[in-house]
């Protein structure tokens, strides 16, 4: 059921005070039209600075001079108005902390209930005070969907079918895309950045609408955006992951949802560090065309009670306002360290938060898909595990010969070298139980060398340089056996190694 259909029902029986929350003045008000159309009343709507449009009529009387304040006002009026009425109050929820407006809301509830009259208080955040619970209706009017759309993309492409200068031609699989990635903006917010993106591009362009939802995302303050800068062809190795991953790409279409797919949940990567867990969640966004949101979770904790509860649902409903997307969750066994009971300093506000986070995984049914990556097993909470969290668990390891091969050679192409020019095989036994990152820095410490003295880079300096490094993997070889032991038989590899 729609809003609309919502909205058409609750009138119809006579619901004496709905709340819509919404941004959208203007859909809100379209649909309230027609609702009343079709039921034969007329629509009243009122604001501060415009007052009362079309004017009431009186039931009883003269009309007599009013010298309340106007949110007041307005309410008298409706309390004087004759039936088959339907009243509309925009902005209307800053005035419902005086006790007077709280009051005469009260006696309105009780002489419209039954009555073919309606008021209908708009805002775009909800704020009910507690004695108005039992007398008002909330109802929640969603974001445009796929064929609102879908509606106002053919109506672009009809305003400008004239100008030689675009190019509106697409084929199915990029309509959908475009439409997929309005999801989640307000009506006004589509109309604007398909114009902004004709203008800029001369053609509807996924990479402008995205822009648009990092708006949102930057207004809220509790999520970061990432740009999508890095390939899957970035990432050396997890031939496994990737193919995982590639199985998926398709998975948030109309075409996979007739299939019977239902959008995935998320992954959880855990490994060595260095070995380019966070480089993989990345190129996933760039891969699959999604927005790609960071859940930083020390953002999340406030020092107001109850604060911190209300920021990971605000960080939620972020998420999901700009679904279909990526949520990265880096690192996360540090952001809920706590979250079992062990640390009691925070009077149980790290549980809390974990809770509402972890029945958001379970439940959620906006396709955001979740990354969630992890360098120490032992301080993941057990409940984080459980299947149905994540539609997978992968082990990123130490990479293998091919795969320093591969990662040599995406990180001298990256900085404009030769790869013919390297030794690809030498490096690679040189390099035993070194990570993707440490790799990098071997050619990074190589690059410096080779400056300083004034030279193009050689093999030579790389191989000068990879002697030196002493691997995280020496330091810390305990560590790793302990993190390989126990993902052997409760994850799956990322990669296939075929051992040095």
């Amino acid at each position: 059921m729609t809003a609309a259909q919502e909205i058409d029902i609750l009138i119809r029986a006579k619901y004496p005070i709905l709340y819509i929350v919404s941004w959208e003045e203007r859909r809100v008000e379209d649909a309230l039209q027609a609702v009343c159309k079709n039921l034969n009343r007329t629509l009243h709507t009122w604001s501060i600075t415009q007052g009362m449009k079309p004017p009431t009529t009186r039931t009883s009387g003269p009309a007599k001079p009013m010298s309340l304040p106007g949110e007041l006002e307005a309410l008298a009026q409706i309390h004087e108005s004759a039936d088959f009425t339907v009243f509309l109050l925009k902005d209307f929820h800053p005035y419902m902390r005086d006790n007077r407006v709280v009051r005469l809301l009260r006696d309105l509830a009780l002489r419209l209930r039954g009555k073919a009259q309606t008021l209908v208080i708009m805002g775009p955040s909800l704020s009910l005070p507690t004695d108005l619970e039992k007398d008002i209706t909330v109802v929640d009017f969603e974001l445009p969907i796929a064929v609102d759309i879908n509606k106002k993309l053919d109506e672009v492409i009809e305003a400008v079918k004239d100008n030689p200068n675009v190019d509106t031609t697409m084929k199915p699989m990029q309509r959908e895309i475009i439409v997929k990635s309005a999801q989640g903006l307000t009506m006004d917010e589509i109309e604007s950045v398909f114009a902004r993106s004709l203008v800029e591009k001369k053609a509807f362009d996924v990479d402008v609408v995205l822009e648009e939802k990092k708006q949102i995302i930057r207004k809220s303050g509790l999520l970061e955006y990432y740009p999508a800068e890095h390939k899957l062809s970035d990432v050396g190795g997890m031939e496994l992951l990737k193919g995982w991953l590639e199985k998926r790409t398709n998975s948030f279409s109309d075409k996979a949802k007739k299939f019977g797919i239902p959008s995935p949940k998320g992954v959880l990567i855990l490994g060595v560090q260095g070995c380019g867990k966070s480089l993989i969640a990345k190129a996933i966004s760039a891969h699959w065309n999604l927005p790609m949101l960071k859940l930083d979770v020390g953002r999340i904790f406030g020092s107001l009670v109850g604060q911190s509860e209300e920021n990971i649902r605000k960080a939620i409903k972020v998420a999901e306002s700009v679904a279909p997307c990526i949520l990265w969750a880096d690192e996360i066994e540090k952001g809920f360290a706590g979250a079992s009971g062990g640390a009691v300093s925070d009077s149980g506000t790290t549980a809390r938060v974990f809770a509402t986070f972890l029945t958001w995984m379970q439940e959620k049914t906006s396709p955001v898909f979740l990354i969630a990556t992890a360098n120490n097993v032992s301080q993941l909470p057990p409940e984080m595990l459980r299947k149905g969290r994540f539609d997978e668990i992968f082990f990123v390891d130490l990479p293998d010969k091919e795969e320093r091969k591969q990662i040599f050679s995406i990180h001298l192409k990256k900085r404009g070298r030769d790869v013919k020019k390297f030794k690809l095989t030498e490096l690679a036994d040189l390099t035993i139980g070194f990570s993707g990152a440490e790799i990098e820095q071997v050619i990074v410490g190589a690059l410096f060398v080779a400056f300083d003295d004034g030279r193009e880079l050689t093999h030579k300096d790389v191989v000068d340089e990879a002697k030196v490094v002493v691997p995280l993997s020496r330091m810390m070889e305990e560590d790793i056996a302990e993190i390989r032991d126990w993902a052997k038989l409760r994850t799956r590899p990322a990669s296939v190694h075929d051992g040095d």
